[in-house]
């Protein structure tokens, strides 16, 4: 695990670079929202974090998750974790008691069962639709022909509320024409948070409208 002064000193790179690309892009610098990807990383690191001023975090896994940040929120009321990785339907409710914001969203079965989850737990994360724009057969997401039809479904047949998009494009290709598509969709629907950009291309992302940027290694170091 990295020092909690490393991840300080990361941190700040990070949010100076976020700052600096936010006015490149004539945007005001508090309209992207850190979300500082922990997975594999042990509590410790994300309490390290969040002494450092970060508040967001997202996790692959559901059962990660659950071990981690509930421990840690009763003196961090600050604190929001988004469910970031593929979802199961059997994790559904796991992740609607613990989550503030799901961003995999990606299939009509899955919406049925957060829709199911979200009536048993009093609790309603906002919601991401995930969508595949390279269309790879091994990525989750919705792929980019059925998105607007899912996205329907997700509002008038499911009654969920939609916030955003999220994407993760291919590794071997220029990731902006996929931003610009994914910020395209989400303007025709009206939809204001944009979930896109890693810790290799969150600048661009932030150029073609990104609000949220999930980085993890250039915070937490290697994979725990």
């Amino acid at each position: 695990m990295s020092t909690p002064d490393t991840i300080a000193a990361n941190l700040a790179r990070i949010r100076e670079r976020i700052a600096e690309a936010c006015a490149r892009a004539n945007r005001p610098a508090g309209s992207v929202t850190l979300v500082a990807v922990s997975k594999t990383h042990p509590a410790e690191a994300v309490a390290a974090a969040l002494a450092a001023g970060q508040a967001v975090f997202g996790e692959n896994r559901v059962q990660e998750a659950a071990a981690k940040f509930p421990p840690l929120r009763p003196a961090h009321p600050e604190l929001r974790l988004h469910i970031i990785g593929a979802l199961q339907t059997n994790k559904a409710r796991d992740a609607v008691r613990i989550a503030d914001v799901i961003e995999s969203l990606d299939r009509p079965r899955l919406a049925t069962a957060l829709a199911e989850a979200m009536a048993k737990e009093g609790r309603r994360p906002r919601l991401l639709v995930q969508v595949n724009t390279g269309d790879e057969p091994q990525k989750a997401g919705i792929p980019r022909a059925g998105a607007e039809d899912f996205l329907r479904a997700c509002r008038e047949e499911h009654g969920l509320e939609i916030s955003g998009l999220m994407c993760i494009p291919p590794v071997d290709q220029d990731p902006v024409p996929h931003f610009r598509w994914l910020a395209e969709l989400a303007a025709r629907h009206s939809l204001p948070v944009l979930s896109m950009g890693m810790s290799a291309d969150f600048e661009a992302a932030i150029t073609c409208g990104a609000t949220h940027v999930r980085v993890g290694s250039a915070i937490f170091g290697a994979r725990g």
